[in-house]
Order: C-alpha cells, then sequence, then structure tokens
C-alpha cells in the first residue's frame, strides 16, 4: 500500500487558494461606502430642485391679482413627498380685494408651501397688517389660500386702535377683518397716543 501523499497537489492549491481569499479579504475593506455619501449622490429629490433668487409670484382669477408674494430665496421640490417650495430670507404677500386694492400685507422670515393642499406655513415673526392698521403677531401660521383663512395653535398678539390682544390659538379670514382668539390670555386697553409703533 502506497501512504505517500502527493504534497504538490496542496501546494498548487495553496498557491491558488490563499492569494485568492487575501485578495477578496482586501478588496471587501476597500468597499465601505458612507451611506451620507450614497444619499447625497443618489438623492433625486435635490437633484430636481428649482432655485431662483428675489422672485414674485402672482396668484389671479380672471385677469385680477388676488395675492402678490415677494421671495429673496425660492426653492421648489415637485419630487418630495409631498412636493413644496420654500421661500427664505424674508417673505412678503399682499392680498388684494376685487377691486385691486391692498386688503392685508403679511411679512414672515420663512414660508413653505404645499400646492396640494393650498397650504402655506409661515414662521418667524410672522405678522399681518390689514388696511385697517390692525395687526396680528405670532411665530407660525398656516394659510390656507382655497378658503382664504390663517390658522395657529401658537401664541398671538392682536393690536389694533384701542387694545392690545394676547391669545392662544386662532383663526382668521384673509383679509383680516375677522378673527377669533382659541384662548384669551389677556388684554390691554390703550389710548391712541399711547400705541406702540
Amino acid at each position: 500500500m502506497n501512504n505517500r501523499v502527493n504534497i504538490s497537489n496542496y501546494i498548487t492549491t495553496a498557491r491558488v487558494f490563499i492569494p485568492g481569499v487575501l485578495f477578496l479579504m482586501v478588496l471587501m475593506t476597500a468597499c465601505k461606502n458612507d451611506p451620507k455619501e450614497i444619499d447625497a449622490l443618489t438623492n433625486k429629490s435635490q437633484m430636481h430642485e428649482d432655485k431662483a433668487k428675489d422672485v414674485v409670484i402672482i396668484r389671479s382669477v380672471r385677469g385680477k391679482i388676488q395675492v402678490r408674494i415677494f421671495a429673496h430665496e425660492f426653492i421648489r421640490n415637485e419630487f418630495a413627498k409631498p412636493p413644496y417650495t420654500d421661500l427664505k430670507n424674508g417673505v412678503r404677500a399682499e392680498i388684494y380685494d376685487d377691486s385691486g386694492n391692498i386688503n392685508s400685507v403679511i411679512t414672515a422670515g420663512y414660508a413653505r408651501g404645499y400646492e396640494q393642499e393650498n397650504n402655506l406655513l409661515l414662521r418667524d415673526s410672522v405678522l399681518i397688517v390689514n388696511k385697517k392698521g390692525e395687526q396680528l403677531f405670532t411665530n407660525e401660521l398656516v394659510w390656507n389660500q382655497q378658503i382664504q383663512r390663517f390658522f395657529t395653535e401658537k401664541p398671538v398678539k392682536i393690536t389694533t386702535a384701542s387694545q392690545v390682544t394676547y391669545g392662544d390659538g386662532l383663526e382668521a379670514n384673509q383679509d383680516f377683518s375677522w378673527y377669533q382668539i382659541k384662548h384669551l390670555t389677556g388684554t390691554v386697553q390703550m389710548n391712541k397716543n399711547e400705541m406702540p409703533q
């Protein structure tokens, strides 16, 4: 009986197998990817953003301007879920009546619009001034343009010719001629000469 083992077969196999395993190990360690880098390269929603500076958006019906919005920075993303439009670095909106007169003016630091819902979310020092000079101040406000109403759950301050009213939560119409505070927290009567500028 022949007990000799042919070592040359094992050596040949080892010469092929060991370098192959080492190559695969090096390849596996070299193929690490940062998930953030991959997302940045493959994020289609960011690739499809439309951007512009100093934009004027006009909404009209039958040739009559209803709203004119001014924004310093405009970013629109139709591929996001849900699609949105960001207005940054200062926003101003003028709301017009049927005769072409300004009914109210809104200013805010930032706004995000959702066209499907007809909602514009305003944030950062939101101020509405109606044609009587009455003012609404809050830090967050939802403006539904379809039903022409404002909504907020945040603290509000309303200044009229005779008083300053504070509360939490509010619903108001678009020209700010009517409003309802959900939770009144205080009212201060003022003389016209004492009103803050």
